[in-house]
């Protein structure tokens, strides 16, 4: 028979095996929207979110690059320019392994491909800040459900980059995921390692949670 250990390491894999399925359905759906759906979709989700208190409230926001069909925030991100936001972009920290910092966005600023080919801003000459020193924190989503569970990419940087927010509740940052409706799933069951999102973003409503 199987000890208690052995089988929650069992769960833990099966559990594993069910998350990788669902997260390689969503990100395929993802990537077969059409560039005018994208589009549309994008736009739907910017007024949703932009007239929230809370981002007409924030000064300073973490934004993200997008990459693989990820809902596009370019419209959210000239929007902040336009109403004077500093924007802060993620880049993987050169130091603590699987976290964040985020560098601020400047006339200046270049990018270039971090090693999962991902854009990101380049350190050198960058203004990076901590965090905890961000207002607003704008995540892409590859799967959502109605309690703030997020399934994200697989790498766990928001995870360990946030995990303060766990153990010292603040207003500041807030997370808020963006993803389209059709990302939502029934339920998704939390690591104790999983970092909720505050609210979530999608096409159709903004869902506070």
């Amino acid at each position: 028979t199987l000890t208690a250990a052995l089988w929650a390491t069992f769960l833990i894999r099966i559990n594993a095996m069910d998350t990788a399925k669902t997260r390689k359905l969503l990100r395929s759906q993802r990537r077969e929207l059409s560039a005018k759906k994208q589009l549309i979709m994008a736009d739907q989700i910017a007024a949703n979110l932009c007239s929230q208190s809370f981002f007409l409230r924030a000064k300073r926001v973490g934004i993200y690059l997008a990459n693989e069909g990820e809902v596009n925030p370019s419209i959210i991100y000239d929007i902040c320019q336009k109403s004077g936001k500093q924007l802060f972009l993620p880049v993987i920290h050169p130091f603590k392994q699987n976290r964040l910092h985020f560098a601020q966005v400047k006339p200046n600023s270049t990018v270039t491909n971090n090693r999962f080919g991902i854009l990101e801003p380049c350190i050198k000459g960058a203004t990076l800040s901590p965090p905890w020193s961000i207002d607003l924190i704008l995540m892409p989503l590859v799967g959502f459900d109605r309690q703030g569970n997020r399934l994200g990419m697989g790498g766990g940087f928001y995870d360990r980059t946030f995990a303060f927010t766990a153990k010292k509740p603040s207003p500041a940052p807030q997370l808020i995921g963006l993803a389209y409706s059709f990302q939502e799933l029934k339920a998704i069951k939390p690591q104790p390692w999983d970092i909720a999102v505050s609210g979530i973003v999608t096409e159709k409503e903004y869902l506070s949670i």
